[in-house]
């Protein structure tokens, strides 16, 4: 049986955590949460129904899973994260199986009092796997070739499942991730090289095997004008909103391509458009400086860390972070396909939110143990 106190409260008690928990860092993903408030307020013309008081809720829900995540040892973490992996991996199966579909992908599960999507939950999960397998090689076994079959299994199988549902841009966000781990975890250049070769092969199978919307959205990301009515309606649009609201925007509550119903997925996919027609250049600058401060912090706690758990742990998170926002950003902008990513703690979600909000708490454990030192071989996990 699991002994908790060999992982809670032996080397520091929980008020002493408390206090070294970063209450400033949740302060900065309240104002980033807010500024998405205040947007699903604006997208319901002045009504906190049916977006915003929802996405408030789950944000206070989120803020204290965070704090309890947080405050349990990383020790814990490290010896509970296959088990995490397994259950993620077996809800993204069950997608295949019993679950419904959401505007032409089955990617939800409705487990009667909430609706699911697993591959959120995949995204903290594959991290908190290679982080732990990672950690207990040292670096001139990760370079090994059989020490490579499980982490790339690893990853390989929950993406494709999510290629299958489908959902290409979190199985794109998956696989970079995880990607990074084996990098920072001191994988050898060759392999990498390999597997950019290996890439660049593949890409007329791929092809081949896209769906015609996923063809069509590479078409219409080369050249938005060839289907202005159509498949290129959406960035157009966009585009559009983007620059209608030049330097100062339009006014809170004044952007007409979004009140006018002309800009698609507002309150979701292209909420920072909204937010740009709405609050200009300087609010759309503003939102994205505040992200760079998560990201700087992020990647200070993975750079202060002594153990290789939460090194690799703090800086998956970061990178996953960063992925979010570029892809969700530079898509409505028109530098990227579109896709369906979200954008971290603004777009309306609740998977979303909370597993974001799960990944800043490990995030924040890995701080507060940020001097623990965890022996590295395969005997540390026990």
């Amino acid at each position: 049986m699991l002994d908790l106190r060999r992982f809670t409260g032996r080397d520091m008690r929980i008020s002493d955590k408390l206090m070294e928990f970063n209450w400033g860092f949740l302060l900065l993903l309240a104002v980033i949460s807010s500024m998405g408030f205040a947007m699903l307020y604006s997208v319901a013309d002045g009504s906190f129904s049916p977006w915003a008081l929802k996405q408030m809720v789950r944000f206070v829900v989120g803020a204290g899973i965070m704090i309890v995540v947080a405050l349990v040892d990383l020790r814990l973490w490290m010896r509970i994260a296959y088990p995490l992996y397994a259950i993620a991996l077996v809800l993204v199966t069950a997608v295949d199986i019993v679950g419904f579909k959401g505007m032409g992908a089955q990617r939800w599960l409705n487990l009667g009092i909430i609706q699911l999507q697993p591959s959120e939950i995949m995204k903290v999960a594959i991290l908190l796997a290679l982080a732990r397998y990672f950690h207990g090689l040292t670096l001139d076994e990760v370079s090994r070739l059989k020490n490579l079959i499980i982490p790339l299994l690893i990853i390989v199988v929950p993406v494709g499942l999510v290629v299958k549902q489908p959902d290409l841009g979190t199985a794109i966000l998956l696989t970079v991730s995880g990607g990074v781990l084996f990098f920072a975890a001191g994988l050898a250049w060759r392999y990498f090289i390999l597997g950019g070769v290996a890439v660049l092969a593949a890409i007329p199978v791929v092809w081949d095997r896209l769906h015609d919307y996923q063809r069509n959205r590479v078409f219409t990301f080369l050249d938005p004008e060839r289907d202005p009515l159509g498949a290129g309606y959406h960035i157009l649009q966009s585009k559009i909103a983007l620059g209608s609201g030049g330097v100062f925007g339009k006014g809170f509550m004044a952007g007409t391509q979004a009140h006018l119903n002309f800009l698609p997925e507002k309150q979701t996919d292209f909420i920072f458009t909204m937010l740009c027609e709405e609050l200009g250049f300087v609010g759309g600058l503003t939102l994205l400086a505040l992200y760079a401060l998560v990201l700087i912090y992020s990647f200070s706690v993975a750079m202060q860390c002594r153990n290789q758990f939460g090194r690799l742990l703090a800086l998956g998170i970061s990178v996953s972070f960063f992925f979010y926002v570029f892809i969700n950003s530079a898509m409505v902008m028109g530098l990227l396909p579109v896709v369906g990513v979200p954008l971290p703690l603004v777009s309306y979600g609740g998977t979303a939110m909370l597993s974001l909000m799960f990944a800043f708490g490990l995030l924040m454990s890995v701080y507060i143990h940020r001097n623990l030192e965890i022996a590295r071989g395969n005997n540390a996990f026990w």
